[in-house]
């Protein structure tokens, strides 16, 4: 199955400079983050489902926007919310 989202997600400038955190996180004083995302549609940056308050997850909830990549170093990968598939 091809995910549409996948091949349609553009590339916007993170909001955030990864050096900087969980933005969310870091305004409520929080610094147990595991790793970064950004969002696909908006640039959003936010922590990982492996962090505590998962705001990629919930920025997903919130906007559906449809897809997010990884924003650690070295890693290119994508998630599509929607198809539940890896790019």
């Amino acid at each position: 199955m091809t995910c549409e989202h996948l091949k349609e997600a553009g590339n916007p400038a993170p909001v955030a400079p990864y050096e900087g955190g969980c933005p969310e996180c870091v305004h409520d004083g929080l610094h147990d983050w595991v790793h970064l995302r950004v969002c696909l549609t908006c640039g959003y940056v936010g922590c990982c489902d492996s962090s505590p308050r998962r705001h990629m997850s919930a920025h997903h909830q919130e906007q559906d926007h449809p897809v997010m990549r990884s924003y650690e170093p070295g890693e290119t990968w994508r998630w599509c919310y929607v198809d539940q598939q890896l790019g």
